[in-house]
């Protein structure tokens, strides 16, 4: 009996990793010109229509979750005011996730948000 019970054990083992919990994003800009731009994201695994998905789910992570917490690139922008929307809406490792921000122009926006909005 004790080695039918031993082999169910291996079978069903009573800690399994936990479940993954879900990243679904839609990242998009609008441009006060009229234009947009609309990508999804999926991180665990990273896949979607983002160019780079695991450069932008790690950033994420890094951020937890919160772009607000990207540290900008050590970069100049023109002060060119073509102001743009980002927006990214969706389900970060679980819970509902509703960011906006509007930047002076594109340049502004790459820079402080990272590979998130390259696209």
């Amino acid at each position: 009996m004790l080695p039918i019970l031993l082999a169910l054990s291996l079978l069903n083992p009573p800690y399994g990793s936990p479940p993954r919990a879900v990243s679904d994003l839609k990242l998009s800009y609008t441009a006060d010109s009229g234009s947009a731009v609309t990508v999804t994201l999926t991180c665990n695994p990273p896949a979607g229509g983002h160019p780079t998905p695991a450069a932008a789910c790690a950033q994420l992570a890094k951020a937890g979750g919160n772009p607000d917490r990207i540290k900008p690139a050590d970069s100049v922008c023109y002060l060119l005011y073509k102001p743009v929307t980002a927006e990214i809406t969706g389900t970060w490792r679980g819970r509902d996730i509703a960011w906006t921000h509007r930047f002076g122009n594109s340049c502004e926006m790459q820079r402080d948000t990272g590979v998130l909005f390259r696209f």
